[in-house]
């Protein structure tokens, strides 16, 4: 398999109902919950391309572009962006797409940084 097949191949789409238990005082998604999202989709397209143990060490730039209000889906959708020698970066992005027309837009999108470790917690290469 080639680089960018693996690359392609680790692209994660995962899709979430907005529910009440997950939004805010203005009945859209709550921030932190979106962020939670975001880490978790991101977490599993970094292991998915790597098929190590991976944590996050940053997120960068996270823009809420538009709210997502309850009763809607949300998409997230992860991709490999950056691979480093121990580390590598996932751009998320969130689209809200509402359940009874075929409305889509781009909600939330942000960059999480991962880096591939071992038993030890020590940083190792991302590509064996």
């Amino acid at each position: 398999m080639t680089l960018q097949e693996k690359i392609d191949a680790a692209e994660t789409h995962i899709f979430k109902a907005v529910f009440p238990n997950t939004t805010n005082h203005y009945d859209t998604l709550f921030g932190g919950a979106a962020m939670h999202l975001m880490d978790e989709v991101a977490f599993i397209t970094a292991t998915r391309f790597s098929r190590q143990r991976v944590v996050t060490v940053s997120s960068d730039r996270i823009d809420f572009k538009k709210p997502i209000p309850a009763g809607t889906f949300a998409e997230l959708i992860g991709k490999i962006t950056h691979i480093g020698n121990t580390s590598l970066q996932v751009h998320v992005e969130i689209f809200v797409e509402d359940m009874y027309s075929m409305s889509r837009e781009k909600a939330i999108t942000g960059n999480f940084t991962f880096v591939a470790i071992n038993e030890n917690k020590e940083p190792v290469p991302i590509i064996k």
